[in-house]
């Protein structure tokens, strides 16, 4: 333990023990009396006060002691990064990460080898930000070794000791940055952070897309994203991660109107190329579906549309797809028609995608042999039946079928 390793304040982590599971966790891992403490997000959020995700636990026993404490309890115990020290305690379906204390012996910018050890603050200092590198006792004792807490309360994320050195260390940190500065930054940002982050934006290209695709979609799923994004387009850092970015007006629009749908927000800015983004960073099979439904051509909607309009526009494109292009045209739109745009998301919201009543086997029970002339009176009678706007039941289109056919009763 260093010698200056005191804690700065006291304050309550009754929230983090009341998580399921940890408490019995931590209790495993201190039985032999060991320093015991909760580590990065989970101290953040709690000293922010925002919504706790994952709980994260440090212990300076190696993982092979971590895992034996741990399984004495009957917890079960996933070697996730076993060699980096890492281990996670399964306890009511919930997993809890718990990590031993290190120090980088060697990175490459993007994997570092590690060595274990007994001292908090050096391994704080290997973390990214300082609102990161806090640590956090069961009972309450707040340590903070690089002003994290202030940096919090103050909106301005800075990096941990020489922001161009944790850089070189994972080229990653560069979207983290602008990530964490989109949650929990505000007012002008760190200037030597800038400043490392604009230098090492030509050496992006050696990230793995499927980390760069989470870095972005957690940076756009932020309430106010643009701050952060206008600052990556002033550092040159956005066109070397997203080329195919185009003007930020509309994401900025549709951030004060949306759901932080991250999908959406990055098919706003990325209005004619959001497919083929989708598959350069290796997005999965259904958000690259859903994006290619938003790009050009695509259906135009117009918010002066009927209702009985707007219906037929929803049993086409289905109700997700119809809300997506709504917000998305919305937040192009400068008419300021926006009580429009909302009756249109109402009308979505109604919307209870109806069936139509008949199949094949009614046609061939109307006495049509079998072939093309099937789908023929289908596709009729279902076009009547959307005139209708979904109106009749299935005695109705069986009427109409017979009347089709010339086979009335």
């Amino acid at each position: 333990m260093s010698d200056t390793d005191h804690p700065v304040d006291t304050i309550d982590a009754a929230p983090l023990l009341a998580t399921p599971g940890v408490a019995s966790v931590v209790e495993a891992l201190a039985s032999r009396g060991r320093d015991v403490r909760f580590v990065g997000g989970c101290v953040r959020d709690l000293v922010a006060e925002r919504d706790i995700a994952d709980v994260d636990v440090a212990t300076p026993d190696p993982p092979e002691d971590v895992t034996g404490l741990l399984e004495d309890r009957g917890i079960k115990v996933v070697p996730t990064g076993f060699s980096h020290g890492t281990v996670t305690a399964v306890v009511l379906g919930r997993g809890i990460e718990v990590t031993t204390l290190r120090v980088d012996v060697e990175t490459d910018g993007r994997h570092a080898e590690v060595a274990f050890t007994s001292d908090w603050q050096a391994d704080a200092a290997r973390r990214d930000f300082t609102i990161n590198a806090m640590s956090l006792r069961p009972s309450g004792d707040l340590f903070d070794y690089f002003g994290g807490r202030q940096d919090l309360a103050d909106g301005r994320v800075r990096f941990v000791g020489d922001a161009a050195r944790r850089i070189a260390e994972d080229r990653l940190r560069v979207l983290r940055y602008f990530r964490f500065l989109a949650h929990y930054g505000h007012g002008t940002p760190d200037r030597q952070a800038m400043a490392a982050c604009s230098s090492a934006r030509t050496s992006l290209g050696c990230l793995a897309a499927e980390r760069v695709q989470s870095e972005l979609f957690r940076l756009l799923g932020a309430p106010h994203p643009l701050p952060a994004l206008d600052l990556m387009v002033s550092s040159g850092v956005l066109e070397h991660v997203l080329p195919e970015a185009g003007d930020l007006t509309t994401l900025g629009a549709l951030a004060g109107i949306d759901d932080r749908d991250p999908v959406r927000r990055l098919a706003a800015l990325t209005p004619a190329a959001g497919d083929a983004v989708a598959q350069r960073l290796r997005c999965s099979k259904a958000v690259r579906r859903r994006l290619a439904r938003l790009a050009p051509p695509v259906l135009a909607l117009d918010p002066d549309w009927p209702v009985p309009k707007q219906r037929q526009a929803l049993y086409d494109l289905g109700m997700e797809t119809f809300r997506d292009l709504v917000l998305l045209a919305w937040a192009a739109d400068r008419s300021w028609r926006a009580s429009r745009w909302r009756e249109m998301l109402d009308t979505a919201a109604r919307w209870e995608n109806p069936r139509f009543p008949l199949r094949g086997r009614d046609v061939l029970a109307a006495g049509i042999r079998p072939g093309p002339e099937v789908k023929v009176l289908l596709r009729n009678v279902e076009a009547w039946w959307r005139r209708e706007d979904f109106r009749p039941d299935r005695t109705s289109c069986l009427e109409r079928l017979a009347t089709s056919t010339g086979k009335t009763a």
